[in-house]
Protein backbone atom coordinates (compact mmCIF):
# COMPACT_ATOMS: atom_id res chain seq x y z
CA UNK A 1 0.00 0.00 0.00
CA UNK A 2 1.76 3.41 -0.95
CA UNK A 3 1.54 5.73 1.41
CA UNK A 4 4.50 8.18 0.48
CA UNK A 5 2.42 11.08 -1.23
CA UNK A 6 3.03 14.54 0.87
CA UNK A 7 -0.88 15.15 0.98
CA UNK A 8 -0.44 19.20 0.24
CA UNK A 9 -4.02 19.23 -1.13
CA UNK A 10 -5.31 17.92 1.88
CA UNK A 11 -2.76 19.87 4.62
CA UNK A 12 -2.60 16.85 7.00
CA UNK A 13 -1.38 13.16 6.30
CA UNK A 14 -4.15 11.31 4.73
CA UNK A 15 -2.72 8.02 5.53
CA UNK A 16 -3.40 9.05 9.00
CA UNK A 17 -7.31 10.62 9.31
CA UNK A 18 -9.38 8.97 11.64
CA UNK A 19 -11.73 6.08 9.69
CA UNK A 20 -14.34 3.43 10.83
CA UNK A 21 -12.15 3.40 14.76
CA UNK A 22 -8.87 3.20 13.22
CA UNK A 23 -6.31 5.21 10.82
CA UNK A 24 -7.36 5.39 6.80
CA UNK A 25 -4.51 3.39 5.85
CA UNK A 26 -5.24 0.52 8.79
CA UNK A 27 -8.45 0.39 6.91
CA UNK A 28 -7.66 -0.02 3.63
CA UNK A 29 -4.59 -2.62 4.76
CA UNK A 30 -7.20 -4.73 6.01
CA UNK A 31 -9.52 -4.34 2.64
CA UNK A 32 -6.08 -5.59 0.79
CA UNK A 33 -4.93 -8.20 3.13
CA UNK A 34 -8.38 -9.76 3.10
CA UNK A 35 -8.34 -9.80 -0.83
CA UNK A 36 -5.04 -10.42 -1.32
CA UNK A 37 -2.99 -11.70 2.28
CA UNK A 38 0.64 -10.23 3.21
CA UNK A 39 0.24 -6.57 3.65
CA UNK A 40 2.99 -3.89 3.28
CA UNK A 41 3.31 0.02 3.93
CA UNK A 42 5.27 1.46 1.39
CA UNK A 43 6.69 4.70 2.72
CA UNK A 44 8.53 6.15 5.31
CA UNK A 45 9.02 3.75 8.49
CA UNK A 46 9.62 6.37 11.07
CA UNK A 47 6.64 8.11 10.16
CA UNK A 48 4.29 4.93 9.74
CA UNK A 49 6.27 2.11 11.92
CA UNK A 50 3.97 3.06 14.97
CA UNK A 51 0.89 1.25 13.09
CA UNK A 52 2.16 -2.24 13.66
CA UNK A 53 1.98 -2.72 9.50
CA UNK A 54 5.64 -3.26 7.89
CA UNK A 55 7.22 -0.64 6.45
CA UNK A 56 9.35 -0.65 3.08
CA UNK A 57 11.47 2.37 2.63
CA UNK A 58 11.54 3.52 -1.41
CA UNK A 59 14.80 3.70 -3.19
CA UNK A 60 13.80 6.70 -5.05
CA UNK A 61 12.28 8.85 -2.42
CA UNK A 62 9.96 11.39 -3.82
CA UNK A 63 9.66 10.67 -7.65
CA UNK A 64 6.26 9.82 -6.92
CA UNK A 65 4.09 6.88 -7.14
CA UNK A 66 6.18 4.80 -9.80
CA UNK A 67 8.85 4.52 -6.82
CA UNK A 68 6.58 3.47 -4.56
CA UNK A 69 5.33 0.41 -7.15
CA UNK A 70 9.29 0.04 -7.48
CA UNK A 71 9.63 -0.16 -3.82
CA UNK A 72 6.58 -2.79 -3.38
CA UNK A 73 8.07 -4.96 -6.07
CA UNK A 74 11.84 -4.98 -5.38
CA UNK A 75 11.14 -5.66 -1.61
CA UNK A 76 7.50 -7.93 -1.83
CA UNK A 77 9.34 -11.16 -2.70
CA UNK A 78 6.00 -12.40 -4.49
CA UNK A 79 4.83 -13.23 -8.10
CA UNK A 80 2.52 -10.53 -7.77
CA UNK A 81 1.78 -7.46 -5.62
CA UNK A 82 -1.60 -5.16 -4.90
CA UNK A 83 -0.70 -1.97 -5.16
CA UNK A 84 -2.97 0.32 -3.35
CA UNK A 85 -2.63 4.02 -3.11
CA UNK A 86 -3.37 4.66 0.87
CA UNK A 87 -6.35 7.47 0.41
CA UNK A 88 -9.26 5.05 -1.52
CA UNK A 89 -11.66 4.30 1.62
CA UNK A 90 -14.02 2.84 -1.03
CA UNK A 91 -11.87 0.14 -1.60
CA UNK A 92 -13.88 -3.17 -1.60
CA UNK A 93 -12.56 -6.69 -1.17
CA UNK A 94 -14.29 -8.47 -3.33
CA UNK A 95 -13.41 -6.37 -6.49
CA UNK A 96 -9.65 -6.38 -5.12
CA UNK A 97 -10.13 -10.42 -5.37
CA UNK A 98 -10.93 -9.68 -8.73
CA UNK A 99 -7.83 -7.94 -9.78
CA UNK A 100 -5.81 -10.36 -7.96
CA UNK A 101 -7.39 -13.04 -9.52
CA UNK A 102 -6.71 -11.32 -12.72
CA UNK A 103 -2.90 -11.86 -12.73
CA UNK A 104 -1.59 -14.51 -15.38
CA UNK A 105 1.68 -15.44 -17.21
CA UNK A 106 0.73 -13.66 -19.64
CA UNK A 107 -0.28 -10.43 -18.32
CA UNK A 108 2.27 -7.44 -16.48
CA UNK A 109 -0.40 -5.78 -14.49
CA UNK A 110 -4.22 -6.00 -13.85
CA UNK A 111 -5.75 -2.44 -13.61
CA UNK A 112 -8.66 -1.01 -12.19
CA UNK A 113 -10.71 0.82 -14.99
CA UNK A 114 -12.49 4.42 -13.46
CA UNK A 115 -16.15 4.79 -14.67
CA UNK A 116 -14.43 7.30 -17.02
CA UNK A 117 -12.73 4.66 -18.60
CA UNK A 118 -9.32 5.82 -17.69
CA UNK A 119 -6.49 3.41 -15.97
CA UNK A 120 -6.14 3.28 -12.31
CA UNK A 121 -2.85 2.54 -11.97
CA UNK A 122 -2.79 3.24 -8.10
CA UNK A 123 -5.56 0.20 -7.67
CA UNK A 124 -3.77 -2.50 -9.84
CA UNK A 125 -1.61 -5.80 -9.28
CA UNK A 126 1.94 -5.44 -11.03
CA UNK A 127 3.71 -9.31 -11.76
CA UNK A 128 7.13 -9.26 -11.00
CA UNK A 129 7.91 -9.25 -14.76
CA UNK A 130 6.91 -5.41 -14.45
CA UNK A 131 9.95 -4.72 -12.51
CA UNK A 132 12.63 -4.01 -15.10
CA UNK A 133 10.19 -1.85 -17.08
CA UNK A 134 9.62 0.47 -13.76
CA UNK A 135 13.04 0.67 -13.08
CA UNK A 136 14.10 1.31 -16.31
CA UNK A 137 12.22 4.52 -16.44
CA UNK A 138 13.15 4.99 -12.73
CA UNK A 139 16.95 5.36 -13.66
CA UNK A 140 16.05 7.17 -16.84
CA UNK A 141 13.58 10.00 -14.96
CA UNK A 142 10.68 8.86 -16.01
CA UNK A 143 8.60 9.43 -13.42
CA UNK A 144 5.08 8.60 -15.22
CA UNK A 145 2.90 5.64 -14.41
CA UNK A 146 0.73 5.89 -17.17
CA UNK A 147 3.67 5.75 -19.36
CA UNK A 148 5.52 2.36 -17.58
CA UNK A 149 1.68 0.52 -18.26
CA UNK A 150 1.99 1.61 -21.91
CA UNK A 151 4.91 -0.90 -21.81
CA UNK A 152 3.18 -3.30 -19.99
CA UNK A 153 0.87 -6.30 -20.65
CA UNK A 154 -2.48 -5.32 -19.18
CA UNK A 155 -5.64 -6.89 -17.97
CA UNK A 156 -8.25 -3.89 -17.51
CA UNK A 157 -11.02 -4.94 -15.16
CA UNK A 158 -13.99 -1.92 -15.16
CA UNK A 159 -15.03 -0.68 -11.59
CA UNK A 160 -18.20 -2.30 -11.28
CA UNK A 161 -19.32 0.98 -9.21
CA UNK A 162 -19.38 4.62 -8.70
CA UNK A 163 -16.50 5.86 -5.64
CA UNK A 164 -15.29 2.36 -5.41
CA UNK A 165 -11.20 3.77 -6.31
CA UNK A 166 -11.54 7.56 -5.57
CA UNK A 167 -9.32 9.09 -3.96
CA UNK A 168 -9.55 11.69 -1.39
CA UNK A 169 -7.21 14.68 -1.46
CA UNK A 170 -8.88 18.02 0.26
CA UNK A 171 -10.49 18.05 2.91
CA UNK A 172 -13.52 19.30 1.01
CA UNK A 173 -13.68 15.26 -0.52
CA UNK A 174 -12.37 13.87 3.04
CA UNK A 175 -16.08 15.98 4.24
CA UNK A 176 -18.30 14.36 1.56
CA UNK A 177 -16.85 10.85 1.97
CA UNK A 178 -17.55 10.75 5.43
CA UNK A 179 -20.90 11.78 5.24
Amino acid sequence: MLTGGRSTRMGRDKALLPYRGRTLVEWVAEQAREAAGDVSLVGAPERYGHLEIPCIAERYAGCGPLSGIEAALREGGAASSLVLACDMPGVDVSFLKELVGGVGPDVDAVVAVNEMGQDEPLCAVYGAGALPAVQQALAAGLYRVRDVLAALRLRRVAVPSKGLIRNVNTDEEWAAWIR
